[in-house]
This record gives C-alpha cells, sequence and structure tokens, in this order.
C-alpha cells in the first residue's frame, strides 16, 4: 500500500522530519493531526492511497471528511443516545461528535479507468469535503482520463462531483448505475418529500447524463473482474463491486456499513440515512457475513482513511482491522 502524500501533509512531514526515526511513524492509516481536531471546523487534509489487486491498481481518493455533532441522531436511532455514547466510549473516540470520511475509488486496469463515486464536489467544500478532484489529479489522472463512472447510488455524496463550475467533469466518460436507483430518483414523486433536496442534486447532476448511462443489474460484469452486485437498503438500487484479478479480490462496500465502529459492531443497529432500514440491516447481514467468511478485504466508502480493511467477526458484530502492508509486498 503506497500513499501519495497531499500537499498538506507533504509540508506536515517536511516540517518534523528531522524529529523522525523512521517514515512509517506516519503511515498510510495514520491522520494528519488536523483531520480529528474537535473544534467546529471541518478537516482541510486529503488522502491519496495507492494498492495493487492482482493486475489492477487501485487508487482510493479521499474526498476529505466533515465533523458532526450528536451521533446518536444517526447511528443507533432505534436505541437511547446513552447506549450510542458508551459504545463510542469503549471505541476511544468522542460522544459528543463524529467524523465522515469520503473515499470515491479509482480502477485502472491497464485498458480502461473507472471512477467509482465522485464524491460531494464543489457544494462540499465549504464543509471540508469536496476534494475528490484535487485528490484524484494529485495521484496522476487526469478527468479526461476517466473513462467509466460506476455510482453505487446516487446519494448526493457520491454524484456532487459530477459536475465542476457549471460543466461536466468527465466529458469523456460513460456511466453506469442502477435502474431502479435512477429511476427513484428522477420521479417528479420525490417532490415535496424529504428526498426532495437529493431528488434536485440527480435531476441536475446526473439526469443529463442519461443518453450515456448503462444501467446495471444484479450479478451483471461491469467490466472484466468487475461485478455489481444487489445491496438494497441504504437507497433503493444501491450497489456494491465485487473486483477480482489474477486470484486477488476485494469487495467494495460502498454504504453497506457507514461507520467503522457504531455499524460494524451493532449492524442491527438502525442508521437514520438507510431510506429501507429493515432492507439494509439485512444487506449488513449478508454482505458483511460474505466479508468475514471469505476474509476477503473490503473497501468501505466512509471507512477512515485508507479506507480498506478487514472484519474480525465477535459475536453479533464484527470489527475493523484496517489493512496496513498486505497489498505492498
Amino acid at each position: 500500500m503506497t500513499e501519495i502524500q497531499s500537499p498538506t501533509r507533504r509540508r506536515f512531514l517536511g516540517a518534523t522530519a528531522s524529529g523522525l526515526a523512521t517514515p512509517y511513524l506516519l503511515q498510510s492509516n495514520t491522520f494528519v493531526a488536523s483531520a480529528f481536531a474537535q473544534e467546529a471546523e471541518a478537516p482541510s487534509d486529503f488522502r491519496v492511497t495507492r494498492i495493487q489487486v492482482g493486475s489492477f491498481k487501485i487508487t482510493i481518493v479521499s474526498d476529505g471528511g466533515t465533523i458532526q455533532n450528536r451521533p446518536w441522531e444517526t447511528y443507533g436511532t432505534d436505541r437511547k443516545p446513552h447506549e450510542v455514547q458508551a459504545l463510542l466510549k469503549e471505541n476511544f473516540l468522542p460522544t459528543d461528535k463524529f467524523v465522515v470520511s469520503y473515499a470515491p475509488l479509482i480502477i485502472d486496469t491497464g485498458t480502461e479507468v473507472i471512477l467509482v463515486d465522485t464524491g460531494f464536489g464543489e457544494n462540499g467544500r465549504p464543509n471540508g469535503a469536496g476534494k475528490m478532484l484535487a485528490a484524484l489529479q494529485f495521484a496522476g489522472y487526469t478527468p479526461d482520463q476517466i473513462s467509466l463512472v460506476f455510482l453505487t447510488h446516487l446519494h448526493r455524496d457520491h454524484v456532487g462531483g459530477l459536475r465542476e463550475a457549471g460543466a461536466e467533469t468527465f466529458p469523456k466518460a460513460r456511466y453506469a448505475v442502477n435502474a431502479t436507483e435512477f429511476d427513484f430518483w428522477v420521479s417528479e414523486a420525490r417532490i415535496g418529500s424529504a428526498a426532495e433536496p437529493n431528488h434536485r442534486d440527480v435531476i441536475e447532476k446526473v439526469k443529463p447524463l442519461a443518453p450515456r448511462i448503462s444501467f446495471v443489474s444484479d450479478g451483471e460484469g461491469v467490466l472484466p473482474g468487475i461485478t455489481a452486485l444487489a445491496a438494497p437498503g441504504h437507497s433503493p438500487g444501491h450497489m456494491i463491486l465485487n473486483i477480482e484479478s489474477d486470484g486477488r479480490r476485494v469487495v467494495l462496500a460502498a454504504d453497506t456499513v457507514v461507520h467503522y465502529a457504531l455499524g460494524l459492531q451493532r449492524p442491527n443497529w438502525e442508521v437514520r440515512f438507510d431510506m429501507d432500514k429493515p432492507a439494509a440491516a439485512a444487506t449488513r447481514k449478508r454482505v458483511l457475513d460474505m466479508i468475514a467468511s471469505d476474509k476477503v478485504p473490503f473497501l468501505g466508502y466512509h471507512m477512515p482513511h485508507p479506507s480498506i480493511g478487514f472484519l474480525d467477526r465477535k459475536g453479533d458484530g464484527y470489527y475493523f482491522v484496517p489493512a496496513t502492508y498486505q497489498f505492498a509486498i
């Protein structure tokens, strides 16, 4: 696993190098201090990490992160607040705030360059997100090189980067998404509902791309070695990806689980942003059990950067074991 240092991080390393015995003291799964500052300001750093999965080069490009308050209003909404706070405390986390990170990624197969999800885009920048485009370019890719954009679902933190300064961000790309997901969000039935703000984002950013969108079904190959799997609940057509190359495998779990402690250790707890909560819980059980049973690494869109790790099954839940050097040797 290789981290490409962001400009902020590079300055931080340069300022402290004389006091370090080894560069591995600041390895890829260690956040810059500002990323977990508890002041009411957004994390400012973005991260870029590369891993090799067979012949596929995967680059995880952080879209940044946001600090949010009152975790019990998002996770464990069917529980008492003190239960959520107690679990956070057990995991050495603040009990009144939490950090949400966002992790689009690039899959470079050698013949195609696929971007999976696009982050918040320019609308997320005031709050510390919207850094996907800068991270992508810092990783050595230009928007024109993206040949396919796969959208796991159409929530605003996944589609916001489709447009930049009033223009299409990836003018040469084709697109793929689940048809149920697309139809749900473009429908005028969302007007007047709690889903209307996200509907407006989809109408602005996704619907104009319709002529270049392919609609992907459960079990369908997106490209050789990359298979889309239905994982509904978080949204109606939410999908995950099974990625395999040369005998190596990784599962991209998207928003199946959205907090590395609360969501994994208590997968049956309700999550505010899961649109069909019973279906989301059933999907978590199925997908997380597959990942743990098969002992394969998984990429989670909201896992702490570098957003890849393994699952250790404990009781009715799971513990996140971040990847370290498994992909480097």
